[in-house]
């Protein structure tokens, strides 16, 4: 290793590498870390994503698609299944081996890659970020940069360090737990959504297949429903209605911060991506796409802020991301605080008018349609998403 680089990124998650790679591919140093032994390990995600999102970044490759998927099935409190087919729509990856295939090309582009670093703090030089201090293999290190890229996860203490404001509100911050289980028989094509205040309220319940019969089973529920019961109990209360003898393989449980990107996601010297951004989907709670977009835009402006010794171009990522996504982002937050507060019967009487619709002409924008029909400025934003 060397004392100095361009660019350290922290994190080697999907945005990590990502930011990472497009940084690494302008001729500039970059180092990126990585505070666990393994790149993708632990796994802490639902692992499904569209064609598209995977496709921008690399080639499909058969050893990273758990299945792929081309149906969802959203069941309402009665039981009511809405079908929608989407045809060649997306996969349930393996994260462990995409996010290693990811890191790969970031190192093939010429990043140096360090694991089981404990970045503890940052180094600045009148007031700007220029580098980390860490500990590796029990010793205190430090090492110089022009630019840091934060991609350490929702709890980000760079960006803290950083003095950027990373607090999200309490509400917005979902409490997610999944497990991964085998003998679970359900079409291995489909991912399965189960809506209603007995099964995961201001959220929503999902199984998605992961081949051979396993799938990963979790919730997300509001940090305001997880006052009243956490999360764990809405899963183990499913678990041992539906699958009371299904052997299971992992569990995890975290934050989901489900709102807006933050105000400010560059300063001094230091950028946020991914999830240390907020820039998961509010909607859905993905991230994975939406992570490597980020660090996309940022290592490209990182990258060119270098070769330009124009340090001040990296307050222009700020923008971009609002163009490429962030606005989005926005609409589905509204979309979001619309449906996440609806009752059991509204739920019922969504699906009910959805199953009337022939199944070839179901789509997720007559689903949000029909569900927010009575409130016209939210059928603006429907109109925003999905059919502009």
């Amino acid at each position: 290793m060397k004392t100095e680089y361009d660019i350290i990124v922290v994190g080697a998650g999907p945005a990590g590498s990502m930011a990472a790679r497009f940084a690494a591919e302008q001729g500039v140093s970059v180092l990126m870390l990585e505070k666990d032994r393994d790149v993708g390990y632990p796994v802490r995600c639902g692992e499904a994503i569209s064609k598209a999102g995977v496709e921008e970044f690399v080639k499909v490759d058969p050893k990273w698609i758990a299945t792929e998927i081309n149906k969802f099935s959203l069941n309402a409190p009665d039981g009511s299944e809405v079908i929608i087919e989407f045809g060649d729509a997306g996969y349930v990856l393996e994260r462990r081996n995409f996010d290693y295939e990811l890191a790969r090309t970031a190192a093939q582009a010429g990043v140096e890659i360090l694991t089981r670093v404990y970045v503890n703090d940052l180094l600045f030089d009148d007031g700007k970020v220029n580098g980390v201090k860490y500990e590796y293999k029990g010793e205190q290190k430090e090492v110089k940069s022009k630019i840091v890229i934060a991609a350490d996860g929702v709890e980000s203490r760079v960006g803290r360090w950083a003095g950027l404001k990373t607090v999200t509100d309490f509400r917005d911050m979902e409490s997610a737990v999944q497990v991964t289980a085998a003998n679970i028989p359900v079409d291995q094509n489909t991912l399965y959504f189960y809506f209603g205040q007995e099964v995961a309220p201001h959220g929503y319940f999902w199984i998605f297949p992961k081949g051979k019969n396993k799938a990963n089973i979790g919730l997300g529920i509001s940090g305001s429903a997880n006052k009243k019961k956490y999360a764990q109990y809405y899963l183990d209360d499913f678990m041992n209605k539906h699958y009371p003898d299904s052997p299971v393989l992992t569990r995890i449980a975290g934050g989901v911060p489900c709102s807006i990107t933050l105000d400010k996601i560059s300063g001094l010297g230091i950028m946020l991506v991914g999830d240390a951004a907020r820039q998961v989907n509010p909607l859905s709670g993905g991230g994975i796409a939406s992570g490597m977009i980020g660090g996309k835009i940022a290592g490209t402006i990182a990258g060119e802020a270098i070769k330009q010794n124009k340090p001040e171009h990296i307050f222009t990522y700020d923008k971009a991301w609002k163009d490429r996504l962030g606005k989005r982002h926005e609409t589905f937050n509204r979309i979001k605080e619309g449906i996440y507060n609806f009752s059991d019967e509204k739920f019922n009487n969504i699906a009910h008018s959805v199953l009337k619709i022939p199944i070839e002409k179901r789509t997720l924008g007559k689903v949000f349609t029909t569900a927010l029909f009575n409130n016209p400025s939210l059928l603006v934003d429907i109109a925003k998403v999905f059919v502009v």
